[in-house]
Parts: C-alpha cells; structure tokens; sequence
C-alpha cells in the first residue's frame, strides 16, 4: 500500500530565503512528499564510485558499465530499499497528517515524527549493516573486473566504498531534513499554542565535525585521482590515506574552530531565549561575531528590549486598569462598540466622609481610603467582580462582565455582606460605609474618545444602584438590595426586610428595596 501524497499547504508567513529552500518548497507544492524522494539522489552517489575507480585504473567501456550496474543494483539499490522502509515506518504519523491536515495529537504526533526522522536515520544500524555486506561483495567483483589482487584490491576498494557511503549518510541527512521543512512548516501551523514541544537535538557544531571531515575525505580521494593518470592499487591506496591525513590534520581543526565560533554564538542566543522564557527580560546576549551569528545576536538583544518595554507598560497598565478589564482589552481590542448584557452593580461610599476627611490631612486621608481599597478590592475579585471606576470616597463594581458569571447577583450581594463585615473589623466605629446592589440590562463597552477610552458599563441599571446606595443613608442599612438583584437570586437562603416608602432621587417610579437581616446560609462558595 503506497503512503499518501499531499498538496496540502500551510499559509505562508515568509517566503523561503536561498535557492535550496525555494526548490523544496517548489517540489513540496507540486508533488507533495514522499518516502522514495530523498533517496533518489543516492544513485548519483552511487555512480561516483566507479567514475572514482575509473580515475585511477583503465578499464573500458563495457568494464566501466558492468561496475556501475553492480554498483547500482548491487549496493545502492537494497540499501535505498533498507532506508525507506525505515522512513515509511517512523513517518506514519507525518504522512497521515499530510493525507488529511489536522489540529491537535495528530499534529504534535506528525511534528515529532517529521522532527525526529533525519536523526533517527543516521543512527539506524539497517542500512550501514546491509551496505557493508553487499559493499564487500561487489568490491571483490569490481578488483576481478580490473585484473587486481582479490584480497588486497578487493579490501582497498572497500575503504573507498566506505568513505563514499559515509558521505552520502550525511549528504542524505541535510537532503532529508531540507525536504520536511515545507511539510514541517505546515505542521506547525496546526500546532495547539499553548504545547511545549522538546526539539530533537543535534548540535551545530557536531554536524560540521561530522559533515565535512567526510567530505573533505570524499573530495580529497577524487581529486588525487584526477591528478594521479595511469595509477596503480598502491595509487589508489596513497589517494585514500593521504586525503584521510590531510582531513585529521587540517580540515578537522579548521572545522573545529568555525565550529566551536557558530555553535557558541546560538548557545549564547538559545540561553538568553532561556532566559527570556524565565521572565528574566533584561536578558541579553554578546554581539562577538562579525557575521550573520553577530546580526542575529543584535536583533535579539532589540527583542528583548522591546518586551521588556511592553512589559513596563503592561505592568502600569495593570495597575490603572482592573486585571479583568486590561485582559478583555488586550484580548479584544478596542473597539467602540459596546454589548448589551444583564449584570449587577455594587456601588460602595464611605459615610460621613467630608466630616471624616476635616480631622486628617491630605496624606492621611490619601493612606485610610488606600487602605480602606486594599481591604475591600481583593474580595470584589475573589467573587469575579471587577472594580469599574473609583468614585472619590467609593467605587463601581461589576458581576458579569466583562467576564460572564451566571451567579452575578448572588456573587454581588456575597461581595457586599463580605465588605460590610470587612469594614466593620478594619475600622470599627470610625468609619462606614453603605452599599446598593441593582441588576439589570446595560451596554458594557469600551467608551470615550480623543485617545482616551475606558471600559464600562451604561444604562438605567447602573443609576439605580448609584440610588440604592444614597438610600443606605436613610435607613441606617449597611447593605441594600433592589427588587431585581432579589428575584435572581438563587444560590443563597437568606431572610429580607422591606423597606418601603423610600424615592430614589431622580427616579419617578417607586423601587422596591430590600435589606438582608438574617443570614442562614451565605454564599461563600466561589464560582469556578
């Protein structure tokens, strides 16, 4: 059963930079991915090795056909067949996704397959183990076909046939990795925001020790034999072992350096991202590189820079604006317009204030309403209220938005009786307060204009509860309700006295008002 082909794209946030990204991306949107592709150029590898042998041996034409065919058919081809069925077996969940792109497990199981295959293909044993059997075969055929010893050209060429898988091993692991990056890509669209994914290691600086020595060695082998003309085995063996010299003496050590300078840039920057990730963002990582390592590092740093800066105006933010409100904010925008939606306002005033505030000074009366707030805000937001504006001497306070609460008015009125008794152990006779709750339909938005806007709720209901709290003034109550916030209450049994008679200023209707006199069951259950 063959694996699926896709076409599937993912929304492309930057097109891909370099020629190598450009063809895989192109190959990607015209024929999708499949196990075989990466395997192809395997054969191209593969005819190296007889071009290699013709370079230090005569041999004619038909000799040159009958290795390149063994070769082929002898090595390449059960070793491309070994590989692939490792690939179509560890990729099941990435062609799956390919089939039919989705969201969720199935996307995280496709992105660590996709992620985790290069690496787990160099590592396999199958394909080494098959190409040193079907290696050694053709190599004693290939020094039979040249007229050389069997023993010793058969083992000389088996040396050169090593160095020539090697370096396809590691050429065939940036071909694959080049080939998962569009489907990868599409993938990590799909990706839940909030999943922590651990990125299959392999460092940068053992990819350089691995990849070029090998074909450093590989080049080396071919160029001694374009320059040897009628050579002999021991030619061939000199090619070999002086390319194997120059590659441990020189290119290792050069590798070595601009290795450790590349791979010490990105562990600066991977700890400073670590860093940042912590919370600690005045992170910043050294500019000690002239190339594009140092230009990464730059950008880095202004990165950090600026959400450090976003922080301090988030932070302030927060502290002008209610948590609820700057998280509704910042998750919605700013937009004018305003949602009509059924909540219950408390509204909180201090009693006696102006004769209260004569005896202080300015900073006393400054430090007992901070400290009055620092009492009573907490319990508004341990019930999912929000604090909607500061009134002087009192405050607006919210039951159902902008965050929705289907318990709004029984969370209120257990925010009022908690205040009330909060106040009465803070300051005892010295200070009081009075509190009016009123439910009922308003327009909650964000509302202002010239730069200036503010979250907040309008509407009849809201003047009522100003209302019911002037009311507290008559009747001596600490807390009174109107006839709308009684009749949704639901989660509380608690016994209530009416007090009649009573006008609210501005209103040329009688509202029904009400006292909570005897608690038998308060709410001090929380909403989840």
């Amino acid at each position: 059963m063959s694996e699926p082909v896709s076409h599937y794209i993912a929304p492309r946030t930057a097109p891909p930079r370099g020629l190598i990204g450009r063809l895989m991306r192109l190959s990607y949107e015209r024929i999708g991915f499949h196990p075989v592709f990466p395997f192809v150029p395997g054969f191209l590898v593969g005819a190296a090795g007889p071009v290699t042998l013709a370079l230090y041996f005569d041999m004619s034409s038909g000799q040159f056909v009958r290795i390149l065919l063994a070769a082929e058919l002898g090595i390449w081809l059960p070793e491309l067949i070994v590989a692939r069925a490792i690939v179509s077996r560890r990729a099941r969940p990435l062609l799956a996704w390919i089939a039919a792109p989705r969201g969720g497990e199935h996307a995280i199981a496709a992105w660590r397959a996709g992620t985790t295959l290069p690496r787990d293909l160099l590592r396999h044993p199958a394909p080494y183990l098959m190409v040193a059997t079907t290696a050694l075969g053709f190599d004693f055929y290939a020094a039979s076909e040249l007229d050389l010893p069997a023993f010793g050209g058969g083992l000389v060429i088996f040396l050169g046939s090593i160095v020539q898988y090697s370096f396809w091993a590691v050429l065939r692991l940036f071909i694959l990795e080049a080939m998962l990056r569009p489907p990868l890509e599409a993938i990590s669209e799909h990706l839940p925001e909030d999943v922590h994914l651990e990125v299959p290691r392999m460092p940068l600086g053992r990819r350089l020790l691995i990849a070029l020595p090998v074909m450093n060695l590989a080049m080396g082998t071919v160029l001694a034999g374009i320059f040897a003309g009628n050579a002999t085995l021991g030619d061939f063996m000199l090619g070999i072992l002086g390319a194997t010299i120059v590659t441990l003496t020189v290119s290792v050590w050069l590798i070595a350096f601009i290795s450790d300078s590349v791979a010490t840039s990105m562990r600066d920057l991977r700890d400073g991202a670590r860093r940042i990730g912590r919370g600690e963002l005045g992170a910043r990582v050294p500019v000690a590189s002239t190339d594009e390592t140092g230009e990464l590092a730059q950008s880095f740093n202004e990165m950090a820079a600026g959400l450090a800066e976003r922080e301090r105006i988030r932070e302030a933010f927060g502290t002008y604006v209610d948590r609820d409100v700057a998280e509704h904010i910042l998750r919605e925008g700013t937009s004018l317009a305003g949602e009509e939606v059924e909540v219950t306002m408390l509204f909180l005033d201090i009693r006696g204030f102006t004769t209260f505030a004569e005896r202080l000074s300015a900073s006393e009366v400054v430090a007992t309403l901070n400290r009055l707030f620092e009492r009573i805000v907490p319990i508004i937001h341990e019930h999912h209220g929000h604090v909607d504006k500061y009134v002087g001497d009192g405050l607006l306070a919210v039951f159902g938005a902008p965050r929705r609460q289907d318990d709004h008015a029984d969370q209120a009125l257990a925010t009022g009786l908690e205040i009330a008794a909060a106040v009465s152990d803070e300051f005892g006779d010295r200070l009081s307060v009075g509190i009016g709750l009123n439910s009922g339909a308003v327009v909650a938005g964000n509302v202002g204009g010239a730069g200036r806007l503010e979250f907040s709720v309008i509407g009849d209901a809201v003047n009522v509860a100003a209302r019911v709290e002037s009311a507290t003034r008559q009747t001596g109550d600490a807390v009174l309700i109107a006839e709308r916030t009684r009749e949704l209450l639901a989660g509380v049994q608690m016994d209530f006295a009416e007090r009649p008679g009573l006008m609210l200023k501005g209103k040329t209707q009688p509202v029904a008002i009400y006292a909570p006199v005897v608690v038998s069951s308060p709410v001090t259950e929380r909403a989840s």
